[in-house]
């Protein structure tokens, strides 16, 4: 871990792909932390780095593009994860990101034949490796009609009915997760109002459920987020926890 002191400030990076997108309640956990957001959105024209040796780890969040796209910004970013993975720094692909991490290594993006997609709520279950590791909430947010293939090297944590690759962990510390628990009411709101055409997609729940499913559910993923921020990346002025002390794991 880096030492955070006045004059270098632990970084994050942070690649969002929309002008108006933001880090969510990941963002607000780094913060905390005592970490500065290095925010990029190479989409954009912002550059990325050859190197992560003045960050403390990277994210790489969400997006309305397929990571199959033949744009420019969406194979520099594939390519980029390997300098996270390389250089053994934590790194973290939420959706687009977990599937860009698949891609790196060798995986496959792709959509059910019928169009089914996870657009609200959905179960989810640990695998043995994942269970291991920490506790999982049993229900978690998705907003996705792709998902990723489980890659050469890659440990699967957790599955789901659908869209079987939910969670997957590489070497030590890069981790991809297919859910989003970055969400914030706002940003559900916005989510659902701004992109409502695809809550009729087959198997999308009504918006209705979201915000129900919501008081249910989300205090779990805020507690497994939490737990999973202790242990990834920690705070800025210490080094994370040891996976194997959570929760007596």
């Amino acid at each position: 871990m880096l030492e955070r002191n006045k004059q270098h400030p632990a970084k994050v990076l942070v690649v969002l792909h929309q002008e108006t997108s933001n880090p969510g309640r990941v963002g607000q956990q780094l913060i905390k932390r005592g970490f500065e957001l290095d925010i990029r959105r190479p989409r954009f024209g912002d550059p990325m780095p050859e190197t992560l040796a003045d960050h403390a780890g990277s994210i790489i969040f969400g997006g309305p593009m397929s990571a199959n796209d033949g744009d420019d910004f969406v194979k520099q970013e594939i390519d980029w994860i390997s300098v996270p993975l390389k250089e053994n720094k934590p790194f973290l692909g939420i959706c687009l990101g977990a599937q860009m991490l698949s891609k790196n290594l060798g995986g496959k993006v792709t959509g059910h034949d019928d169009g089914l997609v996870e657009i609200g709520y959905y179960p989810l279950e640990a695998t043995e490796s994942g269970a291991d590791l920490m506790e999982w909430p049993k229900q978690v947010y998705q907003w996705h009609r792709e998902g990723f293939s489980l890659p050469t090297g890659a440990e699967l944590l957790a599955s789901s009915p659908t869209y079987e690759n939910q969670a997957i962990r590489v070497g030590e510390n890069a981790f991809g997760i297919q859910f989003h628990p970055e969400l914030t009411y706002a940003m559900m709101n916005r989510w659902t109002t701004r992109a409502a055409h695809r809550l009729v997609l087959p198997g999308a729940k009504k918006r209705g459920e979201h915000f129900r499913e919501r008081f249910v559910y989300d205090p779990a993923v805020l507690h497994w987020l939490e737990a999973f921020m202790d242990n990834w990346i920690g705070y800025a002025s210490e080094p994370a926890s040891s996976w194997s002390s959570h929760t007596g794991k």
